[in-house]
């Protein structure tokens, strides 16, 4: 950003860019345009609360790298994550104004969700926020918040398996990320080959069962790059194969019709849309190729009708 240009600013942890986050996100867009200003998202990494209660992390809706992107999507022109420490997490409101809002990004305006809290201990709050863009010379604009949508209500829908509620939130399905892995192969040799997906440590992973949804190539930094931004609907299993006397809890994706694929060490996005069913212990192989079958047909209607 130059030193004489100034901003409209959001503040947030911002993790899963839901419905309430895109408003707030797109009312700063919009307060930037009208001032001739660039817009700008500060996030937090890592979550705070892994730093002010450690082992406590919030499972993550969104990763870093998906959360600008989404955040650039809406218009945002700058998302800044600043890195959360102890030594943030003691700023005073007073301090963090100065230092974040008015030295470092010029704000002129902020705006912030209605419930918005900042600063050591949570110490401030709009009105405080508004007391020192008083000082600071920034204006305060506040959005209300959406009934029932938030990162932790989303969450709890997950926990519950509830992708399609999850999607109503997020305004899209739910996704999780993560690189291709070898697993025991035996998709593949029932005639379903999975994308086995290693997930980054607190992904927020939807409850055991089969989902129906899609798997996408995804371009990362330092890793193969093939079928890039390819994406086909797919057959979704998350859990530890019952069947097969249990594994690992895993997260695997059948890209419908297709057996050509080589995707170890490729990232990839799978999203959910629906759940078809919970895992099931199946008496047989052939009673579960035959259950296979079913959640695929079933999965092509729905992604179709999408």
């Amino acid at each position: 950003m130059q030193g004489s240009e100034r901003s409209a600013v959001t503040v947030g942890v911002f993790d899963g860019v839901h419905l309430g986050h895109r408003r707030v996100a797109e009312r700063t867009v919009e307060a930037a345009r009208a001032r001739g200003a660039r817009s700008v998202a500060v996030t937090f990494e890592p979550h705070p609360a892994e730093v002010l209660r450690p082992g406590s992390h919030p499972a993550r809706l969104t990763t870093p790298r998906r959360r600008a992107e989404l955040l650039t999507a809406l218009g945002v022109d700058e998302v800044l994550a600043l890195g959360f420490s102890l030594e943030l997490s003691r700023m005073s409101p007073g301090d963090f104004a100065q230092a974040v809002l008015a030295e470092r990004l010029r704000a002129s305006v902020v705006v912030v969700g209605e419930d918005f809290t900042f600063g050591h201990g949570a110490a401030g709050d709009v009105e405080t926020l508004r007391a020192l863009g008083d000082k600071y010379d920034f204006t305060v604009e506040t959005v209300p918040l959406l009934d029932g949508v938030s990162s932790s209500a989303i969450r709890e829908r997950l926990v519950a398996g509830d992708a399609e509620g999850a999607a109503a939130g997020l305004g899209r399905p739910h996704r999780v990320e993560g690189v291709v892995v070898r697993g025991y192969q035996r998709g593949r040799q029932l005639g379903f080959p999975t994308a086995n997906v290693e997930t980054p440590p607190h992904t927020a992973i939807p409850a055991d069962g089969v989902y129906a949804g899609w798997l996408e190539c995804v371009p990362v930094a330092n890793l193969p790059v093939v079928y890039a931004g390819e994406r086909w609907p797919a057959a979704i299993s998350v859990g530890t194969n019952p069947t097969f006397e249990g594994v690992p809890r895993t997260v695997e994706a059948y890209a419908l019709d297709r057996d050509d694929l080589e995707l170890y060490g490729v990232h990839v996005a799978v999203d959910f849309a629906a759940r078809l069913r919970g895992n099931t212990r199946f008496d047989s192989i052939e009673a579960l190729i035959d259950q296979i079958h079913a959640d695929v047909a079933e999965t092509r209607r729905l992604t179709t009708a999408t």
